[in-house]
């Protein structure tokens, strides 16, 4: 590859010069990069508002004048000065993966894109040397099966990147109005309940997006998941487009028999929506430019006037689904497969609910599709990993796996390829880390946002509060099914507190003369096939009061349920006031004593 460069300063470069910089663009090249992606030009000398149209945002005027393709200027701007970055670069740096934490901390959380949750171990070990050399030694796997680091110094940003970049991982598109990562079922490949295979398609749609400037400038950020119908979900339904794999008996409306794609749109949890079935049957080859379809129809229409209006929710209830469809129909070769409810019954028929379908369910060891390897899932409390424990988890994948991981929407991680005879040394390697294998019906369900250690908007430290009610609930509650607890640090529910059986939203509590930490309790949610957006039953708990609170809820389930009865079924046919009944009692149990 030729360089872009051919002179400095108005001077003709010389031979050696010209050598060098030919080689160093070659070696750009070949790890994925280009010139706009390193290159320390201002991101736009002409930053006028001409021709932006008025009724815009801020955020969408400040897009439209500036090239989205030269913002890695931002990045090394930031790291050569050392100078926090101003209102504006703090937008272009999400861009890149890279979100400032001020006032909270003076640097950088980063936020990668790992398609399908799935890293290979040497890129594990080179993000717990990124950790511990360069940031605060402190990794959260997310609740898209995504991994952040924080907390960077601001001089360390531009390297920070480039070395993910180097061994083949990306940060681009992690943030701001993107399609942020795709989610995949995380046994994909191994599962023998699986219906496809999700993995190729994940990383063929994931390949396209990165690589193309046309996905980098939407309305607002945009959540795709796939689901492969296997033991383990994905909460497709929480994302604005979630496609879900489904077997075909028999050829139906002029889909063949085979594997079709079911698609659901506009999910967003955090403003108690579940995606809808949009009763279409899409083929396999035809499922990724489907996808890519639907999201060019809201990169187009989709809301720039009125953020908090922009997602993909918003256009459906303006439009309707079936106008929607119209406008993905028309930029298509082929029709869309509608169903009707007679075609809708024989599919639901052909593909009844999944046998297993939990936060839990993957944790332990199960046995694959490949005779004799074994899959296990491995427990992260609250998704928080140190280096040493991500470098010995690529160490045990390497001795007696497969060198890789899959990465869950829970926060937590499966090591598949096991060979039956290395379980036994691989389980007891887990332990020496500090984590588990095998699940707990209470721990192996909670799921923590960041808090406010590190994030400015949530009104509670969520994670360690996480860690101090599963250890009290767990040893306070002999639960014997799997009960999820979500807890959330703000409104944009990160840790979708909405799905949880039971769900804490954190707020700030007046307590006498100060403000303390404290939670809104919800119950009743749910996912997949018992989706539910959980109902509000207590306001403004202290943390001080919320064990207890909860310790009331589940002794309650266990004394008064019906024979194998869950949670979320037992809270939704019990009015709110039994429910605080109980909740209060054992609160004033707790304070008696």
């Amino acid at each position: 590859m030729k360089s872009p460069i051919i002179d400095i300063n108005g001077s003709s470069l010389n031979s050696e010069q010209t050598h060098y910089l030919d080689g160093f663009f070659s070696g750009l090249h070949q790890q994925g990069l280009r010139f706009s992606d390193v290159a320390i030009d201002p991101v736009k000398d002409d930053l006028s508002s001409e021709g932006v149209p008025e009724d815009y945002s801020k955020e969408e005027k400040l897009k439209y004048r500036v090239d989205l393709n030269k913002t890695f200027s931002v990045v090394e701007k930031v790291s050569l000065t050392k100078q926090r970055p101003d209102d504006e670069e703090t937008f272009l740096l999400k861009w890149h993966g890279l979100f400032h934490l001020a006032p909270k901390e003076d640097g950088f959380m980063c936020r990668l894109r790992i398609p399908g949750g799935y890293i290979k171990a040497f890129q594990m070990r080179e993000l717990a040397a990124l950790s511990r050399e360069m940031s605060s030694g402190y990794l959260q796997i997310t609740t898209r099966a995504n991994i952040q680091l924080r907390v960077i110094p601001l001089e360390h940003a531009a390297e920070v990147l480039q070395r993910i970049q180097s061994v083949g991982l990306h940060t681009k598109g992690a943030g701001a109005d993107n399609i942020r990562n795709i989610t995949a079922s995380p046994t994909a490949g191994f599962d023998p309940e699986e219906v496809c295979n999700v993995q190729p398609l994940c990383l063929s749609l994931a390949q396209t997006i990165i690589s193309s400037d046309v996905f980098y400038n939407l309305p607002r950020k945009f959540n795709i998941a796939l689901d492969g119908g296997g033991a383990v979900g994905v909460v497709e339904d929480t994302n604005d487009i979630g496609a879900r794999a489904v077997r075909v008996k028999e050829p139906l409306c002029g889909h063949p028999k085979g594997i079709g794609f079911m698609v659901s749109l506009g999910g967003v949890t955090g403003h108690k929506t579940f995606a809808a079935d949009a009763r279409i049957l899409v083929q396999l080859d035809h499922i990724k430019e489907v996808i890519l379809t639907m999201t060019q129809v809201f990169l187009e229409q989709g809301d720039r006037t009125n953020r908090k209006k922009a997602r993909l929710k918003y256009l459906l209830a303006s439009w309707g689904v079936d106008a929607f469809l119209d406008a993905v129909d028309s930029r298509l070769s082929y029709p869309l497969i509608r169903l009707g409810d007679e075609e809708m019954i024989r599919l639901e028929k052909w593909n009844p609910p999944r046998a297993k379908n939990s936060s839990h369910s993957h944790l332990g060891v199960h046995e694959q599709t490949q005779a004799s390897f074994y899959y296990v899932g491995v427990g992260v409390p609250t998704g928080v990993l140190t280096p040493d424990q991500l470098e010995g988890l690529a160490k045990l994948s390497e001795r007696y796996g497969g060198g890789e991981a899959r990465l869950t929407v829970w926060q937590n991680l499966i090591i598949p390829h096991v060979a039956e005879k290395n379980l036994a040394a691989f389980k007891q390697g887990v332990k020496d880390l500090g984590l588990y294998v095998e699940p707990s019906h209470v721990r192996s369900g909670v799921v923590a946002c960041t808090g406010n250690a590190f994030c400015k908007f949530a009104s509670a430290d969520t994670k360690q509060h996480a860690r101090l009610l599963a250890e009290r609930l767990e040893s306070r509650c002999p639960l014997d099914q799997p009960i999820n607890i979500h807890l959330t640090g703000c409104p944009h529910s990160c840790a979708q507190h909405y799905i949880g059986d039971i769900g804490l939203l954190a707020t700030q509590v007046k307590s006498e003369d100060e403000s303390v930490e404290g939670y809104h309790i919800f119950v009743g949610g749910g996912f997949g096939e018992h989706k539910e957006i959980g109902r509000q039953i207590a306001k403004s708990v202290p943390f001080e009061d919320l064990a207890a609170h909860l310790e009331g809820l589940l002794v309650a389930y266990m004394d008064h349920r019906y024979p194998d009865e869950s949670f979320q079924t037992f809270s939704q046919r019990h009015s709110k006031e039994t429910l605080q009944g109980w909740m209060l009692l054992k609160s004033a149990t707790a304070i008696s004593g």
